[in-house]
């Protein structure tokens, strides 16, 4: 998940093992190895290393009532809880490292941030939240289509996640994964969808995935978390689906007896949502990074969205 003060959550044959349920696997198509998920696994706990030995906790922290957590662990300590209850650096800490900061990417032109604060996270317990939701959502994605397209998924709705949340949360730092993570999300649904004829429990598939996704959501709308990265990176996914994860439909029944491989085709409503998609998404884009760049808060265009990100009930303020 993510929060807006510091969080943001070879080849082998297709008949080898396959944790995917739902979809059938007599097909016959290609079954790649996971490696890109496990990849960037490695890279963001590298990171967060990286990240703790600048923090650099007990040479920063003075006074008798603050004290590092795990100071056994010396310059990779943590902040002490009420300053960061997830168990990692300093807010501090994190934007200098690159987490997402409105002010830094419009007036100080530093659009990096934008890609890298999704490799950024705010602590131990939000980078292996994160992680073992990659592992549980991506190595499936991955396997299925390749390192190229999830990849391309996964840095996209990134940035995709990093663009809503700078609209319409400018006071705050935001860090985390999670865009990218809603992206992958959203490309399942989707390729759900545009391949639903190849599908072998269809109803039991898209119940349980919309199940997740609402869930998901909804925990976003708790006070401090960044549900804007979570709803720009699952519209990003959701579009990339549409447009990187289609396959062929004609003669995939045929295929399963071996005949008429050749006539595979792709059917007429997978060609409409490829090129919607690719317009929206591309537009969609391109609008949000003018209005980013050129200032615009994305809240005085739509007065009830902040609602979408927190949501103000009698246990909580936002």
């Amino acid at each position: 998940m993510a929060n807006r003060d510091m969080e943001r959550g070879g080849k082998r044959n297709r008949g080898a093992n396959n944790n995917n349920y739902f979809y059938d696997e007599s097909s016959g198509e290609t079954h790649w190895t996971s490696w890109l998920i496990p990849a960037i696994v490695v890279a963001n706990l590298a990171v967060f290393v990286a990240v703790m030995f600048v923090n650099d906790c007990p040479k920063k922290i003075t006074g008798a009532n603050k004290e590092c957590v795990a100071k056994f662990l010396r310059r990779f300590s943590f902040q002490p809880l009420k300053e960061n209850p997830l168990f990692g650096p300093s807010s501090s800490t994190l934007e200098k490292m690159g987490a997402l900061e409105w002010r830094k990417v419009v007036h100080e032109h530093q659009g990096w941030r934008l890609l890298t604060c999704m490799w950024l996270h705010a602590g131990i317990i939000h980078l292996l939240t994160n992680m073992l939701s990659l592992i549980f959502i991506g190595i499936r994605l991955e396997q299925q289509f390749g390192f190229i397209r999830v990849g391309v998924i996964y840095l996209v709705s990134g940035l995709g996640g990093s663009i809503l949340s700078s609209l319409f949360l400018q006071e705050s730092i935001s860090v985390g994964a999670s865009g990218a993570l809603f992206g992958l999300l959203g490309a399942m649904l989707s390729e759900l969808l545009t391949n639903w004829t190849i599908y072998a429990n269809k109803a039991a598939a898209l119940i349980t995935l919309l199940f997740i996704i609402a869930i998901n959501l909804a925990l976003g709308m708790l006070p401090r978390v960044d549900n804007f990265a979570h709803i720009g990176g699952f519209l990003t996914g959701f579009c990339l689906g549409f447009v990187l994860l289609v396959r062929p439909q004609y003669g995939w029944e045929a295929s399963r007896t071996n005949t008429a491989r050749n006539k595979r085709k792709y059917s007429m409503y997978q060609y409409v949502l490829f090129i919607v998609a690719a317009v929206v998404l591309v537009v969609g884009l391109t609008v949000g990074l003018v209005m980013l760049f050129k200032g615009e808060n994305g809240n005085k265009h739509c007065k009830w969205c902040h609602y979408l990100s927190c949501f103000p009930t009698s246990k909580w303020t936002c």
